[in-house]
């Protein structure tokens, strides 16, 4: 059953985030947005037994949102946009939390800028930002992942690709930051990924990534005919990403992906491990239709 969608203010949403046992999983797609400038294009889990995540909004204008809100508790949506304190990005398309620092994210704008942000309330401020390393000719980023072992931390993300003749490009780092909050990345490892679904022209490979408690990589592919459609996307399992008590990172490709997932009629640009569960929190951005949640059975072991 669908649940109903209630669209607030960042200020009303306030009120909803009391602290809560998980809510319950969302077994349908979801209305968070209307229109091409609320769409869906990355999430990042608010915290273990949080019903609410943050998603970026892929615009470029000034005063456009860039990061909102959706929480959903008792059988209601809610959305609230966040003011944007700092520089404007161009076209966010990823959003992570820093793993061991409440309150941090780290945002990634399509051509490889990196933003740490820190979300106070309804407001997400700019602490500093940097370009990632090894950026590719022609590279167009839409995800971004982030894993803490032992003490250790490391970044995956991919160029997305384009069609049959562009496979993605998936990198991997060691990352620390600077005492001023700046991102450092250690030394990079890449390896080529097409999707076996969807396939063909216009095709994005590699839409978002996620990293399981496991070291599973699941990775959102997705079909993007024009603003209006048709969109076709999957959720596939890719292989595994390890990160070892050295700090040094390894991403092993499966050779044959496993597809968990078809969602004809949907763009999906964000997958996110909701910690403390096995679920994975999908998110679209259908352009001129808006954009939509939901969860899936995904990150378990």
């Amino acid at each position: 059953m669908n649940l109903p969608l209630k669209l607030a203010t960042a200020t009303a949403l306030l009120g909803l985030l009391a602290p809560a046992a998980a809510a319950a999983p969302l077994d349908d797609w979801e209305q968070v947005g209307t229109d091409a400038r609320s769409g869906v294009s990355g999430l990042a889990s608010e915290g273990a037994g949080s019903d609410s995540a943050l998603f970026v909004n892929d615009n470029k204008r000034p005063g456009q949102p860039r990061l909102s809100r959706v929480s959903y508790r008792d059988g209601a949506l809610a959305v609230g946009r966040l003011t944007w304190n700092g520089a404007e990005p161009n076209d966010l398309e990823a959003v992570e939390a820093v793993p061991g620092a409440p309150g941090a994210y780290l945002a990634l704008a399509s051509r490889g800028i990196v933003y740490r942000i820190e979300v106070d309330g309804a407001t997400a401020t700019v602490a500093d930002y940097a370009p990632l390393p090894a950026i590719g000719q022609g590279d167009d980023y839409e995800s971004f992942a982030l894993v803490a072992r032992d003490g250790k931390l490391a970044a995956l993300w991919a160029d997305r690709g384009e069609g049959p003749a562009r496979p993605a490009t998936l990198y991997a780092a060691p990352l620390a930051f600077a005492p001023w909050g700046q991102p450092l990345f250690g030394a990079v490892t890449k390896r080529p990924y097409t999707s076996t679904y969807p396939a063909g022209e216009g095709t994005r490979h590699i839409s978002d990534l996620a990293v399981t408690d496991s070291g599973r990589i699941l990775a959102s592919s997705a079909a993007d005919a024009g603003d209006d459609g048709p969109f076709d996307s999957a959720v596939s399992d890719i292989g595994r990403f390890t990160v070892s008590a050295a700090g040094r990172v390894r991403v092993t490709l499966a050779a044959s992906p496993t597809v968990l997932g078809t969602f004809p009629g949907y763009k999906t640009e964000a997958v996110e491990c909701l910690p403390g569960t096995g679920d994975a929190l999908l998110g679209t951005d259908d352009e001129n239709h808006g954009g939509y949640v939901r969860t899936a059975p995904y990150c378990g072991a």
